[in-house]
């Protein structure tokens, strides 16, 4: 063989290789990036499903979201506050640690911390204990009728791990607080990282000695946050990235039509709303006549949802790519479809301009609204169209938009008097809803998520009784009752249900979920 043909023929050589391994590189983006490498810190659906790649749940979620084993192999409900669980045998740790029931009682726990935005589901599922290295029993203080579902959202860390490297705590993410598990994880799942740099890339390469059969068939993962939305979608046309899992809606059309890229799309499990300061005698951030809180006054807060033109937002700046609600539960079904609590208030510039009137703010006001420029969709062109909407009343709308790594945290301190937030995932029913985000601030997690600090006794009641009622009638009547207290007192404005497209190259096959999870374990890149 003469000397060019052999270089020629050794070129080819290599380069098959390299184009099989690179095709099992799944490369992928989305427009922010998650918070921490903390499983327990921050509960957020990116964050989350991030973190889920290394880290287990004992139940999971199949692709229809039905509950389905993990690290649990099968559980038993032994009495009306008593579970049982066997745990899954020769399983270990990135590390090399055996996984056992002391790493469970121990993430419990773990997540029950002040510090973790999970301590209201964790709470929730009473105090686990080990029976033996593979059994573990949970005792619960009261009925959880969702038990599982709450079960569902505590990732297991390694106990050992953690003592190791001091992180038995969460780490506190609103003050700035960084730990070895901010930028450092050790799980049980599918991928194992490889190099944290957040704002720029994280990596993760194939767990050689994961307990399960993967599906797909990747064996690296890329993540790179690409916050602009053209850059975005111009990495995917020329083959750069590999999937994007939020591009904007203005260009689905487009890529739909566009050679070696598709769309799956479908409905998420996520309502996107706003809130408001109903506690505070006087706002922040805002000028109100007499210093006083307007959103205190329902006919304020109904005012400026008459005066929202929902279906402009969906057809102008969404493509059509929302459902309009006014129900506040992520999916229709955790108000059991009932009419009564999904109808929205109509759109009515004549009646909100009389209800501003009537309490006393006929010449409006000025406030600020925060919102992310990188969590949900168009959300930060969705908050400058309100603030045109609510002109018309008047009121003088300045949008402080920001980067959800800022944003979230201002949340957490309630430095906000009006805000943009979403809620949504696997969960169907109201109560990860209800208790978390809607009941009063209180201990043990209840009301974690109440940035508006509202607090309505006679909701309060209904959901408490909710939470803890086994018959499932009785449940739903309760849970019906408190969700329509909550709509009739408009203690926050629902906007829509996102309708999620994801963006991919042709060669790969993603399941698309409802909860807008990728499970990367059952991707296939042909």
């Amino acid at each position: 063989m003469t000397r060019p043909l052999l270089i020629a023929a050794l070129c080819a050589a290599l380069v098959l290789p390299l184009a099989a391994a690179q095709a099992q590189t799944l490369r992928w983006a989305s427009q922010g990036d998650a918070q921490t490498m903390d499983p327990h810190s921050q509960n957020e659906s990116l964050t989350n499903q991030i973190n889920g790649q290394v880290y287990e749940t004992l139940v999971d979620r199949d692709r229809q979201l039905n509950l389905a084993p993990r690290l649990a192999l099968s559980w038993q409900h032994t009495g009306p506050q008593a579970w049982r669980f066997k745990l899954r045998p020769n399983v270990k740790f990135h590390d090399g640690t055996p996984f056992t029931a002391d790493d469970v009682v121990f993430s419990l726990q773990r997540a029950k911390e002040p510090t973790s935005q999970l301590s209201v589901y964790a709470n929730a599922l009473g105090t686990a204990v080990a029976v033996d290295a593979l059994t573990v029993d949970f005792k619960l203080d009261r009925v959880n009728p969702i038990f599982l579902q709450h079960l569902g959202t505590v990732q297991i860390m390694s106990r050992v791990w953690s003592e190791k490297h001091k992180v038995t705590r969460p780490l506190d993410f609103k003050n700035k607080e960084e730990s070895y598990a901010s930028f450092n994880a050790n799980g049980t799942g599918p991928f194992m990282l490889v190099q944290r740099q957040p704002g720029i890339k994280t990596s993760y390469k194939r767990n050689p000695n994961w307990w399960g059969k993967a599906e797909g068939n990747v064996q690296e993962i890329v993540y790179t946050p690409i916050a602009n939305d053209a850059t975005r979608l111009a990495a995917l046309v020329s083959g750069e990235i590999d999937l994007v899992l939020d591009p904007a809606p203005r260009d689905i059309a487009r890529l739909r039509n566009t050679s070696g890229v598709k769309i799956v799309d479908g409905p998420e499990n996520r309502v996107v709303f706003l809130g408001m300061d109903q506690s505070r005698d006087k706002l922040l951030y805002a000028k109100v006549p007499g210093d006083k809180n307007p959103f205190k006054d329902r006919r304020v807060r109904l005012a400026l949802y008459q005066a929202i033109d929902i279906d402009a937002i969906k057809n102008k700046l969404l493509n059509g790519q929302s459902a309009p609600t006014g129900g506040n539960t992520p999916s229709p079904a955790g108000a059991y479809n009932d009419p009564q609590v999904e109808t929205r208030f109509p759109f009515d510039l004549a009646a909100a301009r009389a209800l501003m009137a009537e309490a006393g703010y006929p010449d409006g006001f000025e406030i600020t609204l925060d919102c992310p420029n990188n969590r949900y969709i168009n959300d930060e062109e969705i908050c400058i169209a309100l603030a045109t909407m609510w002109s018309q009343l008047k009121v003088k709308v300045r949008v402080n938009a920001m980067p959800r790594a800022t944003y979230f945290p201002k949340l957490e301190k309630l430095d906000s008097s009006l805000f943009m937030y979403g809620w949504g995932g696997s969960i169907t029913d109201a109560e990860t809803a209800m208790t978390p985000l809607m009941r009063t601030r209180g201990e043990r997690g209840l009301g974690l998520y109440n940035y508006g600090n509202v607090r309505n006794d006679k909701f309060d009641a209904l959901a408490a009784q909710s939470s803890v009622e086994a018959d499932p009638k009785k449940r739903e009547e309760l849970v019906k009752a408190a969700l329509r207290e909550w709509r009739e007192q408009v203690h926050t404005i629902p906007l829509h249900r996102q309708v999620i497209p994801w963006a991919m190259r042709a060669n790969v096959q993603a399941v698309h979920r409802a909860d807008n999870w990728l499970e990367v374990s059952w991707i296939t890149i042909k």
